[in-house]
């Protein structure tokens, strides 16, 4: 499997959050449902995993949770999924929160666009015959309620402004092959 650690190299130390994901098979590979029907998977469902997170630290206002791909295809990676101003009393996505026309995505919390600028969760779509790509899957506590960025921002533009916020975070590897 390629390199798992190179998206935090450049990210501030903070303490951890404790993360875990309901519904993995092997205890790291995506469930098929987790991968993406919208790029054209097959047996994909495009359905978020429930993700539970504790240990947030006192003077947390709000979570970010991510979804990122360092191993796609591009220069850049791929972000799958990004959810901001998640309220501080919540600490579990439920499955398919990642929909935002479903009725699981939290109060105030606001679904921001992924690489190909849907408001909503893509699920894992590597390269037939690839290595097995790790998806990061990252929720970071907040020091303020609502991150001051526009709804339609790219999630490497939130994240560039949640800088200074950032009081901890957590973080799982799972990893889709086909």
């Amino acid at each position: 499997m390629k390199n798992e650690d190179i998206v935090f190299n450049n990210l501030a130390e903070v303490p951890e959050l404790t993360i875990s994901i309901k519904g993995l098979t092997n205890d790291v590979f995506f469930q098929k449902k987790n991968y993406s029907a919208i790029f054209g998977i097959d047996g994909g469902e495009d359905i978020s995993p429930e993700i539970s997170w504790n240990n947030a630290p006192a003077g947390t206002k709000s979570f970010v949770v991510t979804m990122y791909d360092p191993d796609a295809p591009t220069e850049s990676g791929f972000w799958h999924w990004s959810i901001k101003d998640i309220p501080a009393t919540v600490t579990t996505l439920f499955e398919n929160a990642g929909d935002i026309k479903s009725d699981v995505l939290p109060d105030k919390a606001i679904a921001m666009p992924m690489d190909a600028r849907m408001d909503r969760y893509v699920g894992a779509a590597p390269a037939r015959g690839d290595e097995p790509h790790p998806y990061h899957i990252v929720v970071t506590a907040l020091d303020v309620d609502i991150l001051d960025v526009s709804p339609d921002s790219t999630p490497a533009f939130m994240n560039f402004n949640m800088i200074g916020h950032e009081l901890a975070r957590g973080s799982k590897i799972v990893y889709a092959q086909l």
